[in-house]
């Protein structure tokens, strides 16, 4: 691994601590003894935070001097009461705003689809045209706020509205801060809502990267994400290898493009799981910051120390949640919080209690952001920066995760590329082999989850969960006839020709789109439109 020397890199370290933010009052423990900021070896220091490759975090203070953002997903029902649960959530303290889309506008579909019937809100928020976005974020300081919005394949449509609805609210682009996620790679390996074939979901992911560097600098254009790779049953070995070869696709795939990689790198940000397995997840994150500021720095050619600086929000493993003793879920969430913030997370994300069950009541999501906030006020993990750092345990974790990833690359490489390497199934075999491998310890009690193979209770906890109106469709599915009456038939069908237009002339269509998004072209014809140029993807039986 590479290092600084070490005094030099203390200097450094000092000199950014000293001119950082700082706390208050130095941090004590419950005893009364001062905290330092860093503890190290001072006969071998190695390396510090702040400090290239960034294995002990890329800010000098990380959490001692500023904390994490605190965000709790949220979308149900219409864009009305998601608006709601926004602002009740920064009533209660939260510091960002991360959206959930329901099921029909992750695929691209729109509401009135016959497909979508009994699938409108209820998994996410309903958004099908600039209208339900205006809504969607009503009375909310863009300005102030960071938006981060999760979903895919119609990612670049949903960004258009974003930007017009801002625009139109009087916002400027260059102050807009958030991320959309936009990472159609881990879709063809894991969580399957996809429309397009491979080739022309990159391309529509580089558009967004392009047209975000030019115009919206403070956007991270790409969440790239190995959470749902995780979901899907890897292990946290495959997380980190195959979600950062889909990072080094796209910085390849923006480059081919022409963009200047200092340009870009800097504002494409990760999205980890936080598992169970405590030491195992602070590793992994240790291992991607160093493997990305080594690959960046020295395969790409990046100059700039932020394009260098792996930058990452956790969720805590959904799929850890259980349906028995759901009040358990607390405490695994809790553990899987810290390993996230141990580990040097930008921000997070906790699970509610009920999830398993139904989307989180207003209860449950305030306790899951209350741990968040013991953590970072009672527990002291934020006192000093990387306190496992040393530990010989998480170095020796840290870098054999990086081996392990390191031969994923070279298996990929050898493979003929990402390209080639979805076309062969590679990444849904090795998912498909490692999720069976980990039920099969299950079925043979190899591995134990509380409530479930031990400590069983025959009588189950009621809680009271969410349910979404059935109104909620009919309510949903009449403004959108509504709108569709009321627009310009005119200007709806110049701008559809205009989006199917730029993408025969592989142009990027962001600018098209916000123009048809203000005709009130909705989501499913926008990306019916672009179907017609791309075509839709056909996934191959492996």
């Amino acid at each position: 691994m590479s290092h600084t020397n070490g005094h030099n890199g203390e200097a450094q370290w000092r000199h950014e601590v000293n001119t950082a933010p700082s706390p208050e009052f130095p941090p004590r423990t419950i005893s009364g003894r001062i905290i330092e900021p860093l503890y190290f070896d001072h006969e071998q220091p190695g390396e510090f935070p702040g400090e290239f490759p960034y294995t002990r975090g890329i800010h000098a203070t990380m959490h001692r001097g500023r904390l994490w953002t605190m965000r709790q997903f949220a979308g149900f029902g219409t864009a009305a009461q998601t608006n709601e649960r926004f602002r009740f959530l920064v009533e209660k303290g939260q510091t960002g705003l991360s959206t959930a889309f329901d099921l029909p506008t992750l695929m691209g579909l729109d509401s009135d689809d016959p497909r979508c019937l009994g699938e409108v809100g209820k998994l996410g928020v309903a958004v099908d045209t600039l209208d339900d976005m205006q809504r969607l974020f009503a009375d909310i300081d863009l300005d102030d706020i960071s938006v981060s919005m999760t979903i895919n394949a119609p990612a670049i449509i949903v960004m258009a509205f974003y930007l017009a609805a801002a625009e139109d609210a009087g916002f400027d682009w260059k102050k807009l801060r958030g991320t959309i996620q936009a990472d159609i790679l881990k879709e063809f390996h894991a969580q399957n809502e996809i429309v397009f074939p491979p080739e022309p979901s990159v391309k529509l992911v580089i558009d967004l990267i392009e047209f975000c560097t030019h115009h919206v600098p403070q956007w991270n254009t790409v969440s790239v994400s190995g959470y749902h790779i995780r979901e899907a049953g890897a292990t946290a070995m495959q997380e980190l290898a195959f979600t950062l070869a889909d990072g080094f696709h796209y910085i390849e795939q923006s480059m081919e493009r022409g963009l200047d990689v200092d340009a870009f790198a800097p504002r494409l940000s990760f999205f980890f799981n936080a598992h169970n397995d405590f030491f195992e997840e602070i590793a992994k994150y240790r291992a991607a910051r160093s493997l990305w500021a080594e690959a960046l720095r020295d395969t790409y050619g990046a100059k700039n120390e932020a394009s260098w600086k792996l930058r990452f929000h956790a969720q805590t493993a959904g799929c850890s949640l259980q349906d028995k003793q759901p009040e358990v879920n607390l405490m695994r969430v809790a553990y899987q919080a810290m390993a996230a913030v141990l580990g040097g997370c930008q921000s997070l994300h906790t699970n509610s209690m009920d999830e398993v069950l139904a989307l989180p009541s207003e209860h449950a999501v305030t306790l899951a952001l209350r741990t968040q906030q013991v953590l970072a006020y009672e527990t002291g993990i934020t006192n000093t920066v990387d306190p496992l750092g040393g530990s010989y345990f998480v170095e020796q974790s840290t870098e054999e995760m990086r081996t392990a990833a390191q031969d994923y690359f070279r298996r990929i490489d050898e493979l003929g590329g990402m390209m080639a390497a979805i076309d062969q199934g590679f990444f849904r075999n090795e998912i498909a082999r490692a999720a069976f491998a980990q039920q099969q310890e299950f079925d043979r009690g190899e591995k134990i989850v509380v409530g479930v193979h031990r400590f069983v209770e025959e009588d189950g906890h009621d809680l009271d969960i969410l349910e979404v109106d059935p109104a909620v469709e009919r309510e949903q599915n009449a403004s959108l006839k509504k709108i569709k009456q009321d627009r310009s038939q005119d200007e709806w069908l110049r701008c559809l020709d205009e989006v199917r237009r730029a993408a025969e002339n592989n142009k990027n269509l962001l600018p098209t789109l916000i123009a048809a998004a203000r005709a009130r072209a909705t989501v499913g014809e926008l990306m019916n439109a672009m179907a017609d140029v791309y075509d839709r993807h056909t996934a191959a039986v492996v």
